[in-house]
């Protein structure tokens, strides 16, 4: 898969919460990476971590978050 497949999903303030995201969605089988993330960790509040995935996965992707809120 290239990088040009994936979307974004969501953004976040720190890594921490973007990996967690990650986790849930690695867990139902959606593979996903995050954009900025050693640029978030050097520049907290400053950069968001980037969460994305295949476009294929979105709408269930999202679904799966909003059941985490």
């Amino acid at each position: 898969m290239q990088q040009n497949d994936f979307i974004l999903l969501a953004e976040y303030n720190t890594t921490t919460e973007a990996e967690m995201a990650k986790s849930i969605l690695s867990c139902a089988g959606i593979h996903s990476h995050i954009d900025d993330e050693y640029m978030t960790t050097l520049y907290p509040g400053v950069v968001r971590a980037r969460l994305m995935v295949p476009k294929d996965d979105y709408k269930q992707a999202k679904m799966l978050l909003r059941l985490r809120d």
